[in-house]
């Protein structure tokens, strides 16, 4: 590269790097410009100055420090935040983007490995699969087993769905193909798009009552915090399954647990208050067995770790050859996003 190569920033740890860009992104990223990499296997501020002076582009991800005003003005050339991840909000202030700095993300990449996740522990619950399998395991008389855990059917089922975004769409995507009903809270979502998407637009209330799956995907905002309580848990019926791989905080978890313990509902819990999960978390209790626990995992595959970090090189590219963005987040977008 010349010297007047456009200078692009990778501020990945390395652990980041290692799980979003493949050989095959690494070399078309440097091909791109001047590509300035971290010296160590963690950043911290000092490293993201170092790194964006004179850089037009900057690739963020899992572990990028936060960005602040103070970095901006040092740094007024930086046209592009590409973050291989999904939520901006904790990286780059609202503010920047009145300063006319342009953040694509790669949340739509994110989407289909949790989809995935909801519908597997959908249908585990449904059949019982875990617990057929410990029955089993524990020395249970086969048609005993088979007779004491109720099976049923996902397509036969009603599942309320919180959220119509990225993630609250694939879910969909895969759920109408089943047969279920599908319930859908979003005051941005409105009917004809509703019906387009072969789902119901449905008041919150509404929903809880109806569904016998419910699955949670609405950026936590002010007016989603807590927006799931001791109230509203006890709309739910006997044996519904309300499963979070959104935000804890959508939740009072207090509520939440005294349900679970209650043995009037089952949970799937992706997200908690507190992460990692405590050793003495009462989430871990084994005696807990209407609950299945996993460690924020449900946006993590192989497959889209893969493709988030080529979806922003290519995002980098498509900068650079002064060509429209295909996932840019803007200013108006922010409000709405998780």
């Amino acid at each position: 590269m010349n010297e007047q190569a456009p200078v692009i920033a990778v501020l990945l740890t390395e652990k980041t790097r290692r799980m979003m860009l493949d050989d095959a992104a690494i070399t078309q990223l440097n091909a791109l410009g001047a590509v300035r990499w971290p010296a160590g296997a963690t950043i911290d501020a000092g490293d993201v100055d170092y790194l964006l002076q004179g850089a037009t582009a900057c690739l963020t991800g899992w572990g990028t420090p936060p960005f602040d005003p103070a970095v901006r003005a040092r740094h007024p050339q930086l046209a592009l935040v590409a973050h291989s991840a999904g939520s901006v909000r904790t990286l780059v202030p609202a503010r920047l983007f009145d300063d006319g700095l342009r953040v694509t993300h790669a949340a739509s990449k994110i989407a289909a490995s949790v989809a995935e996740f909801v519908v597997a522990e959908a249908l585990l619950a449904m059949r019982g699969i875990h617990r057929l399998h410990h029955h089993l395991r524990n020395g249970g008389e086969w048609l005993d087993v088979r007779a004491a855990v109720p099976q049923r059917l996902l397509g036969a089922r009603t599942v309320g769905i919180v959220g119509a975004g990225y993630v609250g769409r694939a879910v969909m995507r895969l759920l109408v193909p089943f047969g279920c009903r599908v319930l859908v809270v979003d005051p941005f979502l409105d009917e004809s798009e509703a019906a387009a998407l072969g789902v119901v637009s449905a008041g919150l209330n509404d929903m809880l009552v109806q569904s016998d799956v419910i699955s949670l995907h609405a950026p936590v905002l002010p007016e989603t915090r807590r927006m799931i309580g001791a109230h509203e848990l006890a709309l739910l019926r006997p044996g519904t399954l309300f499963i979070n791989t959104a935000r804890s905080q959508l939740v009072d978890e207090a509520a939440l647990l005294a349900a679970i313990r209650s043995g009037r509902i089952e949970a799937a819990l992706d997200v908690f208050d507190d992460e990692p999960l405590p050793p003495d978390s009462p989430f871990r209790d084994p005696a807990l067995a209407n609950v299945t626990i996993s460690p924020h995992a449900a946006g993590h595959t192989e497959e889209a770790h893969f493709a988030q970090g080529q979806t922003m090189v290519d995002e980098i590219g498509r900068l650079l050859r002064r060509e429209p963005l295909r996932h840019e987040v803007t200013r108006a977008m922010l409000d709405r996003m998780a």
